[in-house]
């Protein structure tokens, strides 16, 4: 496994999303912890989630726990687990926004009692809540590292000019944005370009656009497919490794539900694309 940097921790290239094991279509518990431990064996050492990730209202907090289920006497210190906060879920399996810098703050205190640790690793603010003022709700997240119920501070589902908001109200200290990037929605590329010139840690969400299986992205994106053929791996871990290929700050955190597909996944960081294939990717 190679790693990258996401503030001042270390992090495998091929981080885990959790939200697959916890919405609708999860799979049952025994699964779902077989994949997270998978996925340690593998060499992933970030593992996202968030206290959202949940059936609806009644399980809230349902990600969290399980994770904390599966690392629980796993002996793993290095394991960087990333949260956020700010989505609610509502009657019915629907999703709301709180972006209250004090709804914030009783968050990340549950997260905290649900994760089981004295500091969250990464806390990110989960999507900008048009009732309430940026600087606001990351002045939350601000207030948080200062007390230091968390160690790294991030943002998710920004624009760029809110990017830049974020990490002047936290004096430079954001460590991450968390967007949607995918061969099939690229529309994050000026986030991710603004990252990369910040040395802020670009993280994709549905980083295979949600694609669940090999032949779909070879149908739609032919060149995914050739490459892969070419290299005997799998159009997911081109997929992949083209990402990791645009940036150093770049750090995929494609979700998984099964213990294979998460060593698929991991193992796209050892995948070597040239300049060509990469350029050849970028204009699928």
């Amino acid at each position: 496994m190679k790693f990258r940097r996401i503030g001042d921790s270390e992090v495998s290239a091929i981080g885990l999303g959790g939200m697959p094991m916890s919405i609708q279509g999860r799979p049952d518990r025994e699964r779902s912890v077989a994949t997270i431990r998978a996925a340690l064996d593998a060499g992933v050492t970030l593992i996202d989630t968030a206290d959202a990730y949940s059936m609806d209202e009644t399980d809230f907090g349902h990600n969290e726990d399980l994770i904390a289920e599966a690392l629980r006497g796993f002996g793993r210190t290095d394991v960087l687990v990333a949260t956020k906060g700010g989505h609610t879920r509502t009657p019915g399996g629907g999703w709301g926004l709180d972006g209250r810098p004090e709804y914030l703050k009783a968050a990340c205190d549950a997260s905290l009692r649900r994760l089981g640790v004295e500091a969250i690793g990464l806390y990110q603010f989960h999507r900008p809540d048009n009732g309430v003022p940026i600087a606001d709700s990351v002045g939350a997240l601000a207030d948080l590292l200062d007390a230091g119920k968390i160690r790294l501070a991030g943002v998710s589902n920004f624009d760029p000019e809110q990017i830049a908001e974020a990490n002047k109200v936290l004096d430079g200290r954001l460590a991450s944005v968390q967007n949607q990037f995918s061969p099939s929605f690229r529309s994050s590329e000026p986030e991710l370009a603004l990252c990369d010139s910040l040395g802020v840690a670009f993280l994709p969400w549905s980083p295979l656009g949600g694609i669940a299986n090999a032949g779909v992205l070879g149908d739609r994106f032919g060149a995914f497919a050739e490459v892969a053929q070419r290299h005997g791996v799998s159009p997911q871990q081109v997929c992949l490794a083209w990402m990791l290929a645009l940036s150093p700050v770049v750090v995929p955190i494609p979700g998984a539900s099964r213990p294979q597909s998460v060593r698929d996944s991991a193992a796209s960081a050892d995948l070597t694309l040239s300049e060509e294939e990469v350029a050849r990717l970028s204009q699928a």
